[in-house]
């Protein structure tokens, strides 16, 4: 069985060049037997002129050792008829002499010169001569000798055709394997894990396109597996440093020496605070994975947003009036849109919570709406602490912290502008963010009405 490419690309060309090489043989021959026949006759009748010419100046006395040594010179034997139709053959060796028909002796006895017809299998041609003052009618065919040779030299042209074509092919066919095979080991290497892999090629033919398209595909490969790498780390920080706070508490608790009775209330709200936090990163998980999913459901509704957006407003205000937050809204009326209510619920209140919860005591956040034809346009702004222009490309990112250290203690685990954005994309719409540090920072949002 035939396995691997390289054979068979061989297999293939030699198949083909065979095919090729015996079908041109037999529609050339096919082609061109008419003008290769009139060739031969016209050199035959040449010849023939000749030896009649030859037979005229030397007169010789033995005429049958001239017409053998004439059939020995040009190759080709002869059929001599006298009028009385009797034939004497001179030829080198038991060659298959043709038939010629009386009519075609006839006509050549009349001194008209003779050519075989097309359809005959074998080539002749009639001339007159006169030997010894009687006319005669001489007729030469081709020789098979000259055909052997000429078969013999066109099967060793198809040879060394095929030959030369072989070794071009072998030639040709390792070039074109030889990346193939680079491909397969490195694609080999890519199942095993090493994304560290890339084909150095200067090709510009469709190999080097595939091999192009590896690398991305091993670049973007190796980019997921970063973040994959990055998520599980996360996903596990983000657990154990609840649990373990869980955990120690609860050993404490359990000692009653170790704990006063009055602190137990203490530690007892911050085991439950750490519970809801684990409770909020498993709820936030589940909905990025059910919103990366095909089959997350969409369930589409006409609605008034800006009604929407003063009910999150509402919602929130235990949390801005605590830090004593000005609002200002400014949103325009019944402006409808046809949408996942409940999605774009959860995005009006991450974004929102995250104004709060970054902007300081005292502070204040606009929100604002504005709508054309076919487009919502959503901006929230606050006074908080802001973020680094740096860090604006990565806000997006799951699980993503401007600044660890500085909002340990104000909560979130990286993943509401995620959800967000991934909602908001899948509204066939937009989110940007733009901040200034000590300033604040402003969350635009596009949204087609439809």
């Amino acid at each position: 069985m035939i396995k691997t490419l390289y054979v068979r690309i061989i297999c293939t060309f030699l198949a083909i060049i065979i095919f090729s090489l015996l079908s041109s043989f037999f529609i050339g021959r096919f082609l061109f037997q008419k003008e290769i026949d009139h060739t031969g006759q016209n050199d035959m009748i040449e010849v023939g002129q000749e030896i009649i010419r030859l037979y005229e100046q030397s007169r010789p006395d033995d005429q049958d050792a001239f017409l053998k040594r004439m059939v020995k010179v040009s190759a080709h034997p002869i059929q001599m008829y006298d009028a009385s139709g009797n034939v004497t053959f001179y030829d080198l060796d038991d060659t298959n002499n043709v038939e010629i028909a009386s009519v075609a002796v006839e006509e050549v006895l009349r001194g008209e010169v003779y050519r075989s017809p097309s359809e005959v299998e074998q080539t002749f041609i009639g001339l007159p001569i006169s030997l010894e003052g009687e006319p005669h009618a001489m007729f030469m065919q081709y020789s098979s000798q000259n055909e052997n040779i000429m078969n013999q030299m066109m099967l060793i042209v198809l040879l060394v055709g095929l030959l030369i074509g072989s070794l071009c092919i072998l030639i040709a066919a390792r070039y074109l394997v030889k990346p193939i095979l680079t491909l397969t080991h490195a694609t080999k290497r890519l199942a095993k894990g090493d994304f560290d892999v890339e084909i150095k090629t200067k090709r510009l033919d469709e190999m080097g396109t595939l091999t192009q398209s590896f690398n991305e595909m091993a670049a973007e490969l190796k980019q997921l597996e970063q973040m994959r790498q990055d998520f599980v780390s996360n996903v596990s920080h983000e657990i154990q440093t609840p649990l373990t706070s869980i955990s120690g508490f609860a050993l404490a608790l359990k000692n009653t020496n170790l704990v006063a009775e009055s602190d137990r209330n203490y530690y007892l709200n911050i085991i439950i605070s750490e519970s809801s936090r684990l409770s909020r990163l498993s709820d936030n998980l589940l909905a990025l994975a059910s919103l990366d999913s095909e089959h997350h459901p969409f369930e589409a509704m006409t609605y008034n947003l800006d009604e929407q957006i003063r009910q999150i407003v509402v919602t929130c205000e235990p949390q801005w009036l605590a830090k004593g937050i000005h609002i200002d809204l400014e949103l325009p009326d019944a402006v409808k849109i046809t949408a996942d209510r409940d999605e774009l619920n959860q995005v009006w209140m991450n974004l929102l919570g995250n104004s709060i919860k970054f902007t300081p005591a005292g502070g204040h956040i606009e929100v604002r709406m504005t709508h054309s034809m076919n487009e919502i346009l959503f901006t929230i702004t606050d006074s908080g602490i802001g973020i680094a222009p740096e860090q604006l490309d990565y806000v997006f990112d799951r699980f993503y912290k401007t600044d660890r250290s500085r909002n340990r203690n104000i909560g979130g685990n990286g993943l509401g502008l995620a959800i967000a954005k991934k909602i908001v994309t899948l509204h066939r719409g937009s989110i940007e963010m733009q901040s200034q540090v000590g300033v604040g920072t402003t969350v635009v949002v596009h949204l087609p009405i439809r």
